[in-house]
């Protein structure tokens, strides 16, 4: 934070976010184009963010924002005309009047700096799942949405597909009956060189010497002033350390528990519990579990939802004639049938085979509107004036992102507890610590919207 600019940034940001921010807008601006294509910022421009890059190749890309060199290498190579930044808060700074949008493509940890920081530029944001690291950080976003009047959009790309439609549509539609019950599964982490998940030798990883090509310090963030480099965490291992990642329910939640959330209407959970925890190692992800949501819903009865990581679940089929157990990674189970679907929502059927078979000849009435594109090309007409709030605005996709970290914070302790949510609190002391996490000097956002 020695860096003048980013000091300035900071202070700035509590300023504006004190006042009534109002986005500002480069379109039709004096350096806008003449057909007033959107200008947008990428913070994490390797990685996922090229997938953002690649939807949004017919707007004006005007900077991007990477830690990692080698990670970014190949959009840079692409791209060699776009001003590149390693500080997200020194490119906010300095392209702040040529910036509409920011797409937020960068390790779960950076999220909801980089994406808060963004809107108190009055910038429209788009932030991949999970949207956060913590419950607090969720709520903030949520009242930064409103306090700052911008279009957001978590990127979970099966919200925007006809499939989520068609779950809730048939649940409306009282084509499963009454849901007391839903079963998710996972295939589980698999650990190893080169995937998703390592462990390394010792806790802590052992010091390497920080390669050259990355901005290690930048790189951690908001948290974990004294964790040393070692490549087990880069470049995309991370995921399975809690200090930076939210495991493989934290990844897999947003997709695979999005149509049942929605559909349910399902809000948060009253208690949450683990079980089936194989291999824990302090601050990493295990090789299975299971998690279990308790709702209580008025008028309803109570509705339990559960996670199977690394392990398939045991259930019942709905007849002789195929067992949905077999293959799926969701499951409503309703008082008159099942709808499954994979682990996104993209092809959502029902059980028993027979029911199945007749349904599909007189399906219910199509009643919500399908999207044109996907998730970044629903985000961007939003933007434009040319359609609806996206689906999974942060109004929705905080509630979501929530009740899946609630999850992960009983994989990550191994501890079941209540979860008071006016209160945003657990019945466990040591549990509420994780609630809002510590950040180390600088990196302190968000604070003034809870005052």
């Amino acid at each position: 934070m020695n860096n003048l600019n980013r000091r300035n940034f900071i202070k700035g940001a509590a300023v504006v976010a004190a006042s009534a921010s109002l986005p500002r807008f480069a379109i039709g601006s004096a350096h806008s184009s003449a057909n007033s294509k959107l200008n947008v910022a990428i913070i994490g421009a390797g990685g996922r963010g090229r997938a953002s890059i690649n939807a949004l190749v017919d707007e004006n890309l005007v900077a991007f924002c990477d830690v990692d060199e080698v990670t970014a290498a190949s959009t840079y190579k692409d791209f060699p005309d776009v001003p590149r930044f390693q500080d997200f808060r020194e490119m906010l700074d300095k392209k702040e009047k040529e910036i509409d949008a920011v797409v937020i493509a960068t390790p779960d940890h950076t999220h909801f700096v980089a994406t808060y920081a963004s809107m108190v530029f009055g910038k429209h944001v788009l932030t991949e799942k999970p949207l956060v690291h913590n419950v607090w950080q969720a709520r903030t976003l949520r009242k930064a949405a409103k306090h700052f009047k911008v279009i957001t959009q978590m990127g979970n790309q099966g919200h925007a597909t006809e499939g989520i439609r068609y779950v809730k549509e048939w649940y409306q539609a009282g084509v499963i009956g009454e849901v007391d019950e839903v079963i998710a599964y996972n295939p589980g982490p698999r650990f190893g060189p080169d995937r998703s998940f390592q462990r390394p030798s010792t806790l802590p990883a052992t010091s390497q010497p920080v390669p050259t090509h990355l901005n290690w310090d930048l790189w951690k963030g908001p948290t974990a002033p004294n964790v040393k480099y070692n490549e087990v965490y880069l470049p995309k291992s991370w995921r399975g350390f809690f200090q930076f990642g939210n495991g493989q329910l934290g990844d897999w939640a947003c997709h695979t528990l999005d149509a049942p959330f929605w559909a349910l209407e399902l809000g948060m959970p009253t208690s949450v519990n683990v079980r089936n925890i194989t291999e824990p190692w302090p601050g990493i992800v295990s090789k299975t579990s299971v998690v279990e949501w308790e709702f209580q819903r008025e008028g309803r009865n109570p509705l339990k939802l559960s996670w199977h990581e690394g392990r398939k679940p045991e259930v019942n089929p709905t007849d002789g004639e195929v067992e949905w157990g077999d293959d799926f990674n969701m499951a409503m189970v309703g008082s008159k049938g099942v709808i499954t679907h994979n682990a996104r929502p993209n092809s959502p059927r029902l059980y028993p085979e027979s029911y199945w078979q007749d349904f599909r000849k007189n399906l219910p009435e199509k009643k919500f509107d399908r999207i044109k594109g996907n998730q970044v090309d629903e985000w961007v007409r939003a933007i434009k004036g040319e359609g609806p709030m996206p689906g999974s605005n942060f109004e929705y996709s905080t509630r979501l992102t929530e009740m899946a970290l609630l999850g992960v914070l009983a994989q990550k302790t191994g501890k079941g507890f209540t979860w008071e949510s006016k209160r945003m609190q657990t019945d466990d002391a040591e549990l509420n610590a994780y609630i809002k996490e510590p950040v180390r000097r600088g990196w302190g956002m968000g604070e003034e919207l809870w005052t």
